[in-house]
């Protein structure tokens, strides 16, 4: 085997192939990367079991063939080679890899033990990258990091006819968000539904946000459900959680009356210094009033802090406890100058109910998107 390529071309390809690989593999075979010369090209590929990558590049080939090498080595050593074409050749067990003046001498890894890499099937249907992208990064957030329970360390994908949303939870919080979804020549086929980890979901929306479009199909094979995203000739895979994810929308209220709008920026400096004098897992006091929201924190006998900013209040007075993090998580993924905090109603008189966090274009006019993001008042962790 042996080709040369445009460095700065095959050390993306490389990287982009080992970036869902995990750190530490039980099999040290699946730290490697696949790379296929053809007569067209080459083609790079990684799986390890639960996620793939695949990418295609051009190259000029001179002898097709196949080599397994590790993955994070090689992607090491391409980004730090000089800018010059990258000489490729493999001789028996060893690869030598130059470039410039740099030469590099690796072994390489048992082809024929290396897993087949997942075939995708047939397209269910096409989505906006950079809303797929933005609309990610807004839900993912909201994902449990905690892997107890798996099935809430992914996204919930939900697929009518012409709407892809997305939904993600940790207990605490809930995220939503829609996008448009084009079937193509696909006959309606009902509702689809993919629960898909929240990493891989990130690094898709990351990679291809802006790719024009991006091609989504879900498929099941054996007892295996899997789902793939593909861009400019870079496919990622991933396997799909098992399990029933929480019945979280209907925690949305469909009306409330009791709101306030803030500057999204001044809310967000605000609860970054207040909250300086927080001890760890603290919560922040937030009190809602006529004449504006006042922020204190009671860290400790030694620190205390307040600010009170500007916010139109509509509907009564209203003290909740919130944790910082959480709610700049939410205020983060709103993009408007403005953004409006909802007071939903509980049973209970004397336990607040969750805060509606949406979009606001204006003072009086409400966002154009669908992004919702429900957050529990600290008095309702555990």
């Amino acid at each position: 085997m042996r080709f040369h390529a445009n460095r700065d071309v095959f050390s993306e390809a490389v990287s982009f192939a080992v970036k869902l690989l995990p750190q530490r593999t039980t099999l040290p075979i699946l730290s490697g990367v696949l790379i296929e010369a053809t007569e067209t090209g080459l083609i790079l590929s990684s799986f390890d079991y639960e996620v793939s990558a695949q990418t295609e590049i051009a190259a000029d080939v001179e002898e097709t063939g196949k080599v397994l090498v590790s993955g994070r080595l090689l992607a090491e050593i391409a980004s730090r080679m000089p800018n010059a074409p990258v000489r490729f050749s493999t001789n028996e067990s060893r690869i030598s890899v130059s470039c410039g003046s740099a030469n590099f001498t690796l072994l390489s890894m048992p082809v024929e033990e290396y897993p087949s890499i997942p075939q995708v099937g047939a397209q269910s249907g096409l989505v906006p990258a950079e809303e797929f992208s933005m609309a990610v990064a807004q839900v993912a957030v909201a994902a449990s990091r905690d892997d107890v329970t798996p099935v809430i360390t992914g996204v919930q994908l939900e697929i009518s006819e012409n709407s892809l949303s997305m939904v993600a939870t940790d207990r605490y919080r809930v995220a939503v968000r829609e996008i448009d979804w084009d079937r193509g020549s696909n006959e309606a086929q009902g509702t689809i539904t993919a629960l898909v980890p929240a990493r891989t979901l990130q690094e898709v929306g990351k990679t291809f946000g802006h790719s024009g479009t991006i091609s989504v199909a879900i498929t099941s094979t054996d007892d295996r459900e899997l789902i793939a995203f593909t861009a400019e000739k870079k496919t990622v895979t991933s396997l799909l959680i098992k399990g029933n994810f929480p019945p979280v929308r209907r925690l949305f209220p469909e009306t409330v009356d009791n709101y306030a709008v803030i500057n999204t920026a001044e809310l967000i400096e605000a609860t970054r210094r207040v909250q300086l004098v927080l001890e760890r897992e603290a919560a922040l006091r937030f009190t809602f009033a006529a004449d504006g929201l006042t922020l204190e924190a009671i860290g400790s006998e030694q620190a205390q802090a307040s600010e009170k900013i500007d916010a139109i209040l509509s509907g009564t007075e209203t003290v909740v406890s919130l944790k910082p993090q959480f709610l700049l998580d939410g205020l983060g993924a709103v993009h408007s100058e403005f953004v409006r905090i909802s007071f939903t109603r509980t049973e209970n008189p004397n336990k607040p109910g969750p805060v509606l966090i949406t979009s606001q274009n204006s003072r009086d006019q409400p966002g154009a998107d669908s992004y919702k993001y429900l957050l529990q008042p600290n008095l309702l962790l555990r």
